[in-house]
């Protein structure tokens, strides 16, 4: 019940984007409509085993963005938006990483690389005057 409630407020939520962009309504049976036809094309007979055939063609048991764009790739909006928001959420992942390597190497005393080269390039500016 809780999965299907999200998916009506997901749905409700991009039908109002929606709306907005294209100067179109939605009636509030279609947004139901609509979001039982999500829920039912995403529930336990659509896309998990979808994504467990894919996973078990490539002899894996994880599902990978990969996989989830083979799946949307009719729909080129659809493929669009999931390959940016991978794209965000990669680019995302990494700062945090960036972030969390510089934290832990100023905790012990260590310099980053970019440091170390503008300390070589500091020294050697030096060493020339």
């Amino acid at each position: 019940q809780r999965l299907k409630a999200a998916v009506h407020y997901t749905v409700g939520c991009l039908c109002q984007e929606v709306e907005e962009d294209k100067d179109v309504q939605f009636s509030k049976q279609s947004i139901a409509a609509i979001s039982e036809i999500t829920f039912r094309q995403c529930g336990t007979a659509g896309l998990p085993r979808c994504f467990l055939m894919l996973c078990r063609h490539a002899k894996r048991t994880t599902v990978t963005t990969e996989d989830v764009k083979l799946l949307a790739r009719r729909s080129n909006s659809l493929l669009k938006y999931i390959t940016q928001k991978s794209e965000e959420l990669a680019s995302s992942n990494m700062e945090h990483k960036e972030k969390k390597k510089k934290k832990s190497s100023a905790a012990k005393g260590e310099r980053t690389p970019g440091e170390q080269e503008a300390a070589v390039t500091e020294n050697e500016d030096s060493n020339m005057a």
